[in-house]
């Protein structure tokens, strides 16, 4: 049985960005935004756990038609201080950590965050937002204010030093699907 191989034939092939992340929550963020943005790339989404390294993203990889335009972005929690070091070793990756935890992007969305903060009182505060909030889950009113407040979480997320508590480069893949975003209504 021959490999498909994403071949240009003279086209322009569109880039895979390649979401490792963490949990169910990560997963359901990277599915959210993939419906947000409709962009010609296309956003796969791999749940690992804690088991990130060069070497997973190497075997995962194996025997993709991976290009030079593909990406591969990490999307974790940073309250493990030991796994910190973990991420910042990984060479074929763009961290996307959030200090404490993806659950302070979300509240970005809500207000600003100055002061440090565990994930159980970002787990609180949202849900004291928006009572229906499950872990691993976006319902269709933490869709609509991720949808509609997301420049303005760019904005307070890039006030924060990257792995220091509290931060969240998230930011990083949203500036990126909106620089794609700008680049295709500018070709139309």
């Amino acid at each position: 049985m021959s490999r498909k191989h994403r071949k240009s034939h003279g086209r322009r092939i569109n880039p895979i960005y390649f979401v490792f992340c963490e949990g169910e929550t990560e997963e359901a963020y990277s599915k959210f935004l993939r419906q947000k943005y409709r962009l010609p790339i296309e956003i796969k989404t791999k749940v690992t756990g804690q088991e990130i390294s060069d070497e997973y993203i190497k075997n995962f990889l194996k025997g993709k038609d991976y290009t030079d335009s593909d990406k591969n972005y990490l999307m974790y929690d940073l309250d493990a201080a030991e796994f910190i070091p973990r991420l910042k070793s990984i060479r074929n990756g763009i961290v996307l950590g959030s200090n404490p935890s993806i659950e302070l992007w979300f509240l970005l969305h809500y207000r600003n965050q100055g002061a440090d903060i565990n994930s159980a009182n970002c787990k609180r505060d949202l849900k004291g937002r928006n009572r229906n909030y499950e872990k691993g889950k976006l319902n269709s009113e933490l869709e609509r204010i991720l949808d509609s407040n997301i420049l303005e979480a760019v904005k307070r997320a890039k006030n924060f030093e990257d792995y220091i508590n509290p931060s969240s480069a998230i930011y990083k893949l949203i500036e990126e699907l909106e620089r794609v975003k700008a680049e295709k209504q500018w070709n139309k």
